[in-house]
């Protein structure tokens, strides 16, 4: 099976930088994909491991207070995750249904594995089931946004289908403590996250244009606007989270200020409230302040990368500039992804053409490679190579 896979994969990239106008960002995407599926294969299995190399220790620290982070054969659900955004990034980029084909009989084959209907209502867990692993309901409203694009890239019913399935359990842990909101873990209802709200509020928004039922435009301004009013900083950046006591986690994430950028606009694409799109600026501007650093490339010019320290947190960022591209057309975004993914492709990657926590260089001594950290390379090299560059200077 994973040998079929593998020929597939290949055909993929060598068909689509042949039969297409490609550009540099395609090219990229499509041979890091190649490389995820060579060098975090791991059995028969449609699942992939965690880490490369594959035997280097290291404790899943993104899970919940308590939770079991060991390292395991197969990667969590969220690195996971991020080859269906990788995947469906590009197919909306080359329309190539042999990717459409690895989606269904792979990735969603191996999500499978993660879907747990012992409890109610069923969800995806942290780990693949063979045991109970904690339930993040971040965790699963980024598969309902993939989902929702899938099924409005293709007009499927069964992705709609997937993300309506997950949805319910994604309400499931919404409820009227500090006013309104989702937790972040079903098994640890201690905080209320930006990562858990902006994404729903995004999911919810989306649901709304794929179906247009009143219900999930409504889930969706309500839950963005209790981020917006609980969660957002003077600086227009949005703290971590909130615990149920009413103490902040002021850390600042660049995927949570990409996630109410992207709300934001969707919010005005389907009202036409100026105030909307105002408060996505405000935060784009501030974000990119924010998390862009200057480097200075060979020829002595000076280049914005923008590197908040989490790769596929900046890869979530890009998705809600490009959101904000489409509706004002200012470029400055996007022009500095494109020179965040050029100088990170030469001077970011290792001997196997993987990058470590940064995309800008690989620090000293740093053996690992995250799963997720190239997934978010590919997502985003594909969705800049969709983009019009002659529409952005």
């Amino acid at each position: 099976m994973k040998i079929f896979f593998r020929l597939i994969i290949t055909t993929i990239t060598l068909c689509t930088i042949s039969c297409n106008n490609t550009n540099r960002h395609l090219e990229h995407a499509l041979q890091l994909k190649d490389a995820i599926y060579e060098l975090y294969d791991v059995d028969e299995t449609p699942l992939l491991s965690e880490n490369y190399p594959q035997d280097i220790a290291a404790e899943a620290t993104y899970l919940a207070e308590g939770t079991d982070n060991k390292v395991n054969k197969y990667s969590y659900l969220w690195p996971y995750s991020g080859t269906l955004s990788m995947m469906s990034a590009l197919y909306e980029a080359t329309k190539d249904e042999a990717i459409l084909k690895v989606i269904d009989e792979q990735v969603i084959e191996g999500l499978k594995m993660y879907y747990d209907t012992t409890r109610t209502p069923h969800g995806y867990s942290s780990y693949i089931t063979v045991d109970k692993s904690d339930r993040f309901y971040d965790d699963n409203i980024w598969l309902v946004i993939d989902l929702v694009d899938l099924y409005n890239l293709t007009a499927k019913q069964s992705y709609l289908d997937m993300a309506l399935d997950i949805w319910n359990f994604v309400l499931s842990g919404r409820d009227t403590v500090l006013g309104d909101g989702i937790y972040w873990c079903e098994q640890n209802k201690n905080t209320k996250n930006t990562c858990s709200n902006a994404p729903a509020a995004v999911a919810a928004l989306k649901l709304h244009k794929a179906t247009g039922e009143q219900q999930y435009f409504e889930q969706g301004e309500n839950l963005y606007t209790w981020v917006y009013y609980s969660l957002r900083d003077r600086d227009e950046l949005y703290f971590d989270n909130v615990s149920i006591k009413g103490k902040f986690d002021k850390r600042k994430f660049s995927y949570n200020s990409g996630q109410m950028i992207e709300a934001g606009v969707l919010l005005y694409e389907i009202t036409g409230n100026q105030e909307y799109l105002k408060q996505a600026q405000a935060t784009a501007a501030a974000s990119l302040q924010q998390w862009t650093k200057v480097y200075t490339n060979a020829k002595n010019e000076s280049l914005y990368i923008i590197e908040s320290g989490d790769v596929w947190f900046d890869a979530v960022l890009l998705r809600g500039y490009l959101a904000l591209w489409r509706a004002d057309r200012q470029n400055i975004y996007l022009s500095a992804y494109n020179d965040t993914l050029n100088y990170a492709w030469y001077m970011g990657r290792d001997e196997n053409g993987l990058f470590g926590k940064y995309l800008s260089h690989r620090e000293e001594g740093e053996q690992k490679s995250w799963l997720l950290t190239q997934a978010a390379y590919v997502e985003m090299a594909a969705r800049l190579s969709a983009v019009d560059w002659q529409h952005v200077d």
